[in-house]
């Protein structure tokens, strides 16, 4: 059903408090994280948009409205088609749940085909290049150096890394609690290397960086607040032009690094699921493929036969 040309402006507010109760139930029900709370946002005023050019209310949107929409969007990567389908359909979902819809357009849409992503990784010698980059003879060396060593042994994802607080570590037990997707939260091991690292951050840099400030943030800036985001991701791109890695890096090929060394060195694939805080063991068994790939690799190159 087609709404008025002088409806859009009230159809567009409409959809947006309808995307906005479907974020705050997503928020309250799953407690995602508030990046994934800006993707979906992003994906459903996307779709609004559409649907108000086209002068068809969220509501009123039928199954080839929807694959209208998914075609006008030909020449994104199959995965960001498969994402939009994904946020429209859990709002769809909450539509119906609340009674405000009776039908769900995306029931018989099909999701595009993915192929399978190899993520991108770092060698081990490239990590331990990585790793002494930063200039530990000054307190944001150090502190810089301390970051990369635990996100390094513990897998953590950048957000968990940088919103650690003092007491989510028990340098005693070794161990850090990560409050991870979800609101899940996890132990994770930090090993001998990173203990001894973050043992003279705490006990020296973290101090001087801080001054008079007072904070709970693990890793503070000098005005005494957590790091952001983008302010790590800035770093470790510094730092990895500094030791030579001609690859483009992001905090996260360190989190695959974990994962892929974890596994070439004989780590059971269930361990690396529970220490990356994934709910789905599929998820950790792509890396069982980059190990599968190394080991074809170094087949190739010193086997006679290769």
């Amino acid at each position: 059903m087609k709404a008025s040309s002088d409806s859009i402006s009230q159809d567009m507010q409409a959809a947006k408090d309808q995307i906005d109760r479907f974020l705050d139930a997503l928020w309250m029900e799953r407690g995602v994280s508030e990046n994934t709370l800006a993707a979906y946002r992003s994906d459903l005023q996307k779709y609004a948009l559409w649907l108000d050019k086209n002068k068809c209310q969220i509501t009123a949107a039928q199954e080839g409205d929807l694959r209208n929409y998914l075609s006008s969007m030909q020449g994104r990567t199959a995965r960001t088609m498969a994402r939009h389908l994904s946020s429209i359909r859990s709002l769809y979902s909450y539509l119906l749940r609340e009674g405000i819809m009776q039908h769900d357009p995306g029931a018989r849409v099909e999701a595009p085909k993915i192929g399978r992503h190899l993520p991108k990784s770092l060698t081990e010698g490239e990590v331990e290049a990585l790793l002494k980059a930063p200039d530990t003879g000054t307190p944001l060396g150090l502190r810089n150096r301390t970051m990369l060593e635990i996100l390094y042994a513990s897998g953590l994802r950048v957000s968990e890394l940088i919103s650690l607080q003092t007491g989510q570590v028990n340098l005693r037990q070794g161990v850090v609690r990560v409050l991870g997707k979800g609101s899940k939260e996890r132990l994770v091991p930090l090993g001998e290397e990173s203990i001894e690292w973050l043992t003279r951050y705490q006990n020296s840099a973290r101090i001087e960086l801080l001054g008079k400030n007072i904070s709970d943030a693990l890793f503070p800036t000098k005005r005494g607040e957590a790091m952001s985001r983008q302010a790590f991701w800035y770093l470790i791109k510094r730092y990895a032009v500094a030791a030579g890695i001609n690859k483009t890096i992001s905090p996260h090929m360190l989190r695959h690094a974990f994962a892929t060394h974890l596994l070439n060195h004989g780590a059971d694939l269930r361990v690396v699921q529970m220490l990356l805080g994934h709910s789905d063991i599929s998820t950790t068994q792509i890396y069982t493929h980059i190990a599968q790939e190394r080991l074809k690799n170094l087949h190739a190159v010193h086997h006679p036969r290769g």
